[in-house]
């Protein structure tokens, strides 16, 4: 008995010591880090893929489909140009999170068609900004389908192309 005593207390205390690590790895997510990205050349009109934002909005949206990145931070980023039926422009360079249903304006289109830097340029909640039909859009029918970022920037053209996302759909 003096024997098989020492045994299970050692065999207790690893297991508890192998429980710990084993719920500490699985459970405790690392915190995420947003990695540095590069702004991409200024969107050509040849590249620009139209996407429907539904009947809220009398604009014409578009996605560079050059600009399109799908980043190790599990970040989509592209060129988002919208036109209004006036002719006027607005072009952003943005990303979404699906993980998150986040969005952020990293860069603000200038007439010479350079890049500059937004005021705001954080994470915002999709839910939380009304006017951000494109990108909810984006977000839910063609990078995010039921919440899941597309594989690969090809995908996602693809899901452009085709209207909406397969996977978007069930």
């Amino acid at each position: 008995m003096k024997k098989i005593l020492p045994i299970l207390c050692v065999l207790s205390i690893t297991a508890c010591v192998s429980k710990e690590k084993f719920i500490d790895t699985l459970d405790h997510k690392k915190d995420w880090v947003e990695l540095q990205t590069q702004l991409p050349t200024y969107p050509e009109a040849s590249n620009l893929l139209e996407f429907n934002v539904g009947p809220t909005s009398n604009h014409r949206y578009y996605v560079d489909s050059a600009s399109i990145t799908i980043g190790k931070d599990g970040v989509i980023r592209y060129s988002l140009v919208v036109k209004s039926a006036q002719g006027a422009e607005n072009t952003t360079f943005e990303g979404i999170r699906c993980e998150t249903k986040e969005k952020k304006r990293y860069a603000l289109g200038r007439n010479d068609k350079t890049w500059g830097q937004p005021r705001i340029s954080e994470w915002q909640r999709l839910e939380n900004i009304t006017q951000d039909y494109a990108q909810r859009e984006l977000a839910k029918y063609y990078f995010c389908p039921r919440g899941l970022i597309v594989g690969s920037p090809e995908e996602a053209i693809q899901a452009l192309k085709a209207g909406v996302h397969p996977k978007a759909l069930r």
